[in-house]
């Protein structure tokens, strides 16, 4: 027995759907009947958000991960006593290894600032982002950004460079002498800014795919439709 839940659910994706192939037949309209395009793309921003960040934050969320995990920085190889550590494969692997975990602090002081850019974003062409690649809103909302990631976590990235107590990492910090920690941790912002969109992206796509794991009647029924 169908139950009257499950019913209205259905009622609200076929509505959702029909509505979607509407504007879609539309060009340049955002909405109708109150169905809103700009709110799909909202929705479809803060669900692949939400999941990335989910990941990145967690124990080994860079490191573990083939999207996110990140080559060395070229300040971290550059010249010097440094690179003379590096010819040491262990070595240049556990270096890499523990950047990627710095990387997590900076994921965190990056997350609120997406989810504030997600809710506040100007769409001025959503239909374009609706029929545009599997990561269209994903590059948007980066170009709208900016560096706005990178200087926010820099800070943070900074203080778990400062607190870190790992030997490899303490040796490397060591060597680079005459670079300050703010350099070292923007040269793993700007790698760590590369991964987090790359695994959004990862997530927008996933969620354009197959839609109906969001269970959001308005994004199955927009996206259900291309």
């Amino acid at each position: 027995m169908v139950s009257i839940s499950s019913n209205l659910v259905a009622r609200r994706t076929f509505l959702a759907g029909t509505a979607a192939a509407s504007i879609m037949a539309l060009p340049g309209c955002q909405s109708v009947g109150g169905f809103s395009m700009v709110e799909a793309i909202r929705r479809l921003l803060d669900i692949s958000a939400k999941n990335a960040f989910a990941r990145l934050t967690a124990p080994g969320g860079f490191w573990d991960n083939e999207v996110a995990r990140f080559d060395l920085p070229e300040l971290f190889g550059a010249s010097g006593p440094l690179k003379l550590l590096l010819t040491s494969s262990a070595f240049r692997q556990g270096l890499q290894k523990q950047l990627n975990v710095v990387a997590e602090k900076g994921a965190e002081r990056a997350a609120p600032l997406v989810y504030d850019a997600v809710s506040k974003i100007s769409i001025p062409d959503a239909i374009g982002i609706v029929r545009g690649g599997s990561t269209a809103a994903t590059s948007y909302l980066r170009g709208q950004m900016g560096r706005g990631l990178i200087d926010a976590m820099v800070p943070g990235l900074s203080d778990a460079l400062r607190v870190s107590g790992d030997p490899v990492l303490g040796k490397a910090i060591k060597a680079l002498s005459g670079v300050d920690l703010g350099q070292m941790a923007g040269s793993i912002a700007t790698r760590a800014d590369n991964s987090i969109w790359s695994q959004i992206g990862v997530e927008e796509g996933a969620i354009r795919a197959h839609p109906e794991v969001t269970k959001d009647p308005l994004l199955i029924g927009v996206f259900k439709v291309l």
